[in-house]
């Protein structure tokens, strides 16, 4: 019994024992728990405390529609259409298995076009994320340790047969085709998925699913109309497509200037040129993503503007008006002469405001001899009177005689008496009409005369005996620089600013070989110049010695809500690039001769310009006829050579007491006996000049004002 007490009482104090291990035990635990949390409270909180409320602001930009363009009487020539428009706005880390599902689920609700749009590849990577696992098994046994991620999945797609890409249906290329447009899209930008062919049926079944369709809306988008259909569209120029995007080789430069890729830009033409104010303000939205990407908070941080409107200096009437005239003196030339004229096809006219240099039309018709089935006879080829030079002939006489005057080669009233020359054993050179007699400066432009301005070519050159056949002509050097740069005050030769993204500017015939090529040049026979440049060579005569720079556009405004336009942005003046040096009595001279040349019997255009209609709108100017020769493709890699062919160029304004327009016409190729009954430029400055007076006094009728001549101030 004694023992039994004395184990229980072993049994006793050996429980407390276990019972304070296992106390300690909890008290190390909970001990170590107290103190990680200090070291997470104390040490940690603040960081850890970041990394549950972490988020992170993304903006995005948010494109507009571009602004519109008018005529100078407000009648609209480039629109924008609204379109339904379903978009696709992605979330941050959104997976291709996502998209793919996404792109499945919508193929059920539009239809997607996807001819022409597939490429292998897009094939390719939609049988991989159907068959992924058992694509990547495919590689397995290959060694890709040295391989970067892109080039395993390129091995992957190779290995994908051409068999098992061949056999989709329509409507899984439906839902390939949409799942490209969905990778074609930023994280949090929207992206257009499709905003053509929408119908009502589509867009409101969209619309009834968006809860199945996460990250798609609908919503409007745009297209450009043009309202005259091809009226000045070479000039208007073009945009890209949501799917061409910015230029590859210019993504850099945009990609700098806010540009997404898929953003539409001007890509020629006046798109191109004023692209700046017509892109407008890209609306910039601001997200507020957790950690997970979800988008928890989003502002408005600058509010989109569309782009700003731009007034052409382009008057539509006379646009259209001007295209038929050239269409009408083509069709007739040829028709009357068709094996004399049998190269002859196209025709180029500019008519502009000769006091503030804006284009009023420009215009270049070209005669389709063979057109196919469905095709016009007639080309609209405006963009020729700007990028194409030609031999002008003696329509650039006025420059010829302001430089004889004005480097005091001949002086106001100095008389030639016109007969034919002859240099050396080469041909001799004369007057078109031959042995014109003697003429004075300002007879010389009424007649035309060839050889006052080869004796003024030598006179300027220090040959002054007046010998009409001579063993060998020599001029002193720089004669022809001489020439040169007189004529460059004019715009001959030279860039005429012309705010257009290219203009060509012709060529001075290469370098001189013989002093006979200078003499050539006084009769424009040697450089090539632009009916553009033309142009201003006439309005600097006109206006009395300012050449301005033309312009295609009068004026920007700021977008309107209304149908009205809106408040001026920048509103254009004349802008003189140069005063002549020339004196103000040289001008008046050359303006004379240019009056002489319309309105008196011996003008080499009065049999025009003098008769009614016609005369009634005092009209002034200078003719122009150049030989020419002729290159064209034989179609075998070869080249044709046509010779004795003439360009009929024409220069002009009116009134010649008060120019309101200016007018330059080129008609090149004509058959060498065309005479002024197939002289298509004279009948064509001429009805040109009818147009602009008859819309005019319409125009009165209803109180509107047809031009404006504002002060030109010079360009510093």
């Amino acid at each position: 019994m004694g023992k039994n007490k004395k184990n229980k009482h072993k049994q006793k104090s050996h429980l407390p024992f276990r019972l304070n291990v296992v106390f300690f035990v909890v008290f190390l635990l909970f001990a170590g728990i107290i103190l990680q949390l200090g070291v997470v409270q104390i040490l940690n909180g603040e960081e850890a405390q970041d990394e549950i409320d972490r988020t992170e602001n993304t903006t995005t930009s948010i494109p507009v529609p571009r602004g519109e363009m008018y005529d100078r009487y407000g009648r609209v020539m480039v629109d924008n259409q609204p379109l339904y428009s379903i978009t696709y706005t992605p979330p941050k880390g959104v997976q291709p298995d996502d998209k793919l599902a996404l792109a499945e689920e919508l193929s059920q609700y539009i239809d997607m076009e996807y001819e022409d749009k597939l490429t292998d590849r897009d094939l390719r990577e939609y049988y991989f994320l159907k068959n992924e696992k058992e694509v990547r098994s495919r590689i397995e046994d290959e060694d890709t340790s040295n391989l970067d991620n892109g080039e395993v999945y390129q091995l992957q797609l190779d290995s994908i047969t051409d068999e098992e890409i061949s056999g989709f249906d329509s409507q899984t290329k439906e839902i390939i085709a949409i799942k490209k447009e969905l990778d074609q899209a930023y994280a949090l930008a929207p992206h257009v998925v499709k905003n053509s062919n929408i119908s009502e049926k589509e867009y409101s079944t969209v619309a009834e699913n968006l809860a199945k369709l996460p990250g798609i809306n609908v919503t409007s988008d745009w297209e450009r109309t043009y309202p005259y259909d091809s009226l000045f569209r070479s000039y208007i120029g073009n945009i890209t497509s949501r799917e061409q995007g910015v230029p590859r080789d210019q993504l850099d430069y945009f990609m700098s200037l806010d540009y997404s890729r898929n953003d539409r830009v001007g890509t020629s033409g006046l798109e191109q040129q004023y692209e700046e104010v017509l892109r407008g303000t890209k609306e910039k939205v601001q997200y507020e993503t957790d950690k997970n990407n979800n988008v928890i908070n989003s502002k408005v941080i600058r509010e989109g503007q569309r782009g700003k409107d731009i007034v052409l200096s382009i008057d539509v009437e006379l646009q259209k008006r001007v295209n038929q005239i050239l269409q009408d003196e083509l069709l007739k030339a040829i028709s009357k002469a068709p094996g004399e004229n049998r190269n002859l096809k196209n025709s180029v006219a500019v008519v502009s405001n000769p006091n503030t240099g804006e284009i009023l039309a420009i215009s270049g018709q070209t005669y389709n001899r063979n057109p196919e089935e469905g095709e016009s006879r007639f080309s609209n080829t405006s963009h020729q009177a700007v990028y194409n030079a030609y031999t002008p002939g003696s329509a650039v006489k006025g420059a010829t005689i302001l430089t004889g005057l004005h480097e005091g080669a001949i002086s106001p009233g100095t008389r030639i008496n016109d007969k034919k020359i002859k240099i050396g054993s080469d041909a001799s050179k004369g007057s078109y009409t031959p042995n014109i007699g003697v003429v004075n400066d300002i007879q010389a432009l009424q007649q035309s005369s060839n050889v006052y301005m080869f004796f003024l070519a030598m006179y300027l050159g220090g040959e002054y005996g007046n010998r009409y056949t001579m063993p060998s002509l020599s001029l002193k050097e720089g004669t022809f620089e001489n020439f040169v740069y007189n004529f460059n005050q004019f715009g001959l030769g030279v860039e005429t600013g012309v705010d257009f993204p290219y203009e060509g500017i012709g060529v001075e015939g290469g370098p001189i070989s013989k002093p006979g090529q200078i003499l050539d040049f006084s009769i424009g026979q040697f450089s090539t110049y632009t009916a553009l440049q033309l142009n201003q060579y006439v309005s600097t005569i006109a206006n009395g010695g300012k050449r301005l720079k033309p312009r295609l556009v009068k004026s920007i405004h700021e977008p309107s809500i209304t149908d009205d336009l809106g408040a001026v942005y920048k509103d254009y003046s004349p802008q003189v690039l140069n005063q002549l040096e020339m004196d103000q009595s040289y001008i008046e001279r050359v303006q004379e001769g240019f009056r002489q040349v319309f309105q008196t019997s011996q003008g080499t255009a009065s049999s025009v310009f003098s008769k009614e209609p016609y005369a009634q709108y005092r009209m002034a100017g200078k003719t122009g006829t150049a030989e020419v020769t002729q290159y064209k493709p034989d179609g075998n890699g070869g080249t044709t050579i046509i010779k004795n062919l003439l360009n009929k160029t024409l220069v002009g304004y009116a009134p010649y007491d008060d120019p309101e327009i200016a007018f330059s016409i080129i008609t090149p190729y004509l058959g060498d006996q065309a005479t002024s009954t197939f002289n298509v430029s004279n009948n064509i400055g001429a009805r040109i000049g009818q147009a602009y007076f008859e819309l005019k006094e319409q125009r009165a009728d209803k109180g509107i004002e047809m031009n404006n001549s504002e002060e030109a101030e010079e360009e510093e």
